[in-house]
């Protein structure tokens, strides 16, 4: 370690503030990141349970540390800067198997080779009329369904549930199931135990889909896995069940968020929907500033140190935990332009940082991408004159989960759309 990194380590260090959650309003960030950005980009936070770590607010030092191997995914529970409840002792449970979100490599990338297959463009590419005829499907039950409809049950939650139950093997009949252990998986209101009940709930479920893949093969990525486990790939029934777990919930929960609030800020004043009817030219690029703008995942992503490193010019020591705030690095006005404005023509919203970077890099981006464009696309196309059927500050948002977005989403139109 350089000698300023020691000075750094052995000078006072700031007091710890407890991680900024309040927003002033459902789709603003709280005030406090616009102000650590600018005076304290990698601060010192408080932890529930334990010691202090640090969180890191600014984009460029949030996109490198993304991508440092000094920092590991490896940790007692990755949501432990939220609240004391979730938090685990520090010895983690042998008996956990891990899982892509909370390994490093080379175990991180032998899980990973084992599903990316599943994820290529070129694959996603041949499940788009499939998925087009999934939404198809859904529109036309939001046309007949009584109005007011709430487009998250109609549209923006069973199509990408229909999406992954299919590519993964899940029934979708059992979806009624999955969503409630996902909303209590989720939730920061479940105590450990509670938790630790709802994963097990989730793992004997997956473990039975396994066994009968393992009876009646099928070609899904549950099936792809009892296959590479029969032709020698070490692979455990528990890791397929837990890497199972991730993609399910991450395939349906995340992109059934980001639809809805895609939905919400085209309807919302000024009504960017009427542009985007008129310019659907301009679809790929909302896309990107929408998933920029209203990220879901919103408390940050947390990591510790294998090492002593710098990050931002402040000094961490090996063993510390750093949050790296995703959202926050995608409000960073030293890359977006007024990032606190949406707009759909911004020339480098891509760059955003949702669906992570580096090895943890999401494998669902493009199918995420793909069903985000094929519902706005085919809804600004039939729905043209669709609106909100509350005004904006009365639609909820549930702010007490990991995954930002809106409970229900009532909207109204005028004459049926033919399909």
């Amino acid at each position: 370690m350089s000698s300023d990194a020691k000075q750094h380590i052995t000078s006072p260090r700031p007091a710890p503030i407890p991680l900024p959650v309040h927003r002033p309003a459902p789709l603003s960030l709280p005030t406090e990141y616009h102000r650590l950005r600018t005076e304290q980009p990698v601060a010192r936070l408080a932890f529930p349970d334990g010691p202090p770590g640090w969180l890191v607010t600014r984009y460029d030092d949030v996109r490198a540390c993304l991508a440092d191997p000094r920092l590991s995914s490896k940790n007692p529970h990755r949501y432990a800067h939220l609240r004391s409840g979730l938090a685990t002792p520090t010895r983690a449970d042998p008996s956990r198997s891990a899982e892509l979100l909370t390994s490093d490599p080379p175990e991180h990338t032998r899980f990973r080779s084992l599903v990316v297959r599943q994820f290529t463009t070129r694959r996603m590419k041949q499940l788009t009329p499939r998925i087009q005829a999934i939404v198809d499907d859904h529109l036309d039950a939001l046309a007949s369904a009584p109005r007011p409809a709430d487009l998250i049950q109609t549209v923006a939650l069973p199509v990408p549930s229909l999406v992954i139950s299919e590519l993964l093997g899940v029934p979708f009949a059992d979806r009624d199931f999955y969503y409630r252990l996902t909303r209590q998986l989720l939730s920061l209101s479940r105590t450990r135990e509670q938790l630790r009940d709802d994963k097990a709930e989730m793992k004997v479920y997956l473990l039975s889909l396994v066994k009968a893949r393992r009876e009646e093969p099928a070609d899904d990525v549950l099936g792809g896995l009892v296959q590479a486990q029969a032709n020698g790939t070490p692979i455990t029934d528990d890791e397929i069940a837990t890497l199972g777990q991730l993609l399910l919930i991450a395939g349906h929960e995340t992109t059934a968020n980001a639809i809805g609030l895609a939905v919400l800020l085209l309807l919302q004043p000024p009504r960017l929907w009427d542009k985007l009817v008129q310019r659907p030219d301009l679809i790929d690029g909302y896309i990107e500033e929408t998933l920029r703008y209203a990220t879901v995942l919103q408390f940050g992503l947390l990591r510790v140190a294998r090492e002593p490193l710098a990050i931002g010019g402040q000094a961490i020591e090996a063993g510390e935990r750093v949050v790296l705030h995703v959202p926050s690095a995608n409000r960073d006005a030293a890359l977006f332009t007024n990032p606190d404005q949406l707009d759909p023509q911004r020339p480098n919203a891509d760059r955003h940082l949702s669906f992570g970077h580096g090895p943890h890099h999401c494998l669902g981006e493009q199918l995420a991408r793909i069903e985000l464009r094929t519902v706005l696309t085919t809804l600004l196309r039939r729905f043209p004159d669709l609106r909100l059927a509350a005004a904006s500050e009365e639609i909820r948002h549930h702010h007490d989960r990991l995954v930002h977005g809106v409970t229900e989403l009532p909207v109204d139109f005028g004459e049926v759309p033919c399909h």
